[in-house]
């Protein structure tokens, strides 16, 4: 494990135990092993980042520049960009528009328009025949 080797995300990803974990943030490959009883967040954190690179979950976390320089020590590697898989935008699959009752849609607008005109019909035939009456 010499200064500057480059692993590739496979070789990282080996490395994923309590007993034997690897990081990979900003590039760099860490080996946390040792820190793991002392992570302040926890040794689960650190192990639910192995196999990946964490650098957007240990930048999410707002770490302080001590925790930053401490990285230094742990430090074992480069990682192989080229080894770790670009990110894929999720698109949700097309589907079409849900109508529930299958009713078309120009029977429900006609039914929109006609259904208060008949209750103000109604409203106005039962006003007009009980003020006559």
């Amino acid at each position: 494990m010499g200064e500057g080797k480059v692993y590739t995300l496979a070789e990282v990803s080996e490395h994923n135990t309590p007993k034997n974990c690897w990081l990979i943030i900003d590039g760099k490959v860490y080996d946390v092993t040792k820190f793991l009883e002392d992570h302040p967040g926890g040794d689960d954190v650190l192990l639910s980042a192995t196999g990946k690179d964490a650098t957007d979950d240990f930048e999410d976390v707002g770490h302080s520049s001590s925790a930053r320089a401490m990285m230094d020590e742990f430090y074992v590697g480069d990682i192989d960009t080229a080894t770790i898989p670009s990110k894929v935008n999720y698109t949700p699959p097309k589907q079409p528009h849900y109508n529930q009752d299958k009713t078309s849609e120009f029977v429900i607008k006609l039914l929109q328009f006609l259904v208060p005109l008949i209750i103000l019909g109604v409203a106005v035939g039962i006003r007009f025949y009980t003020k006559s009456a």
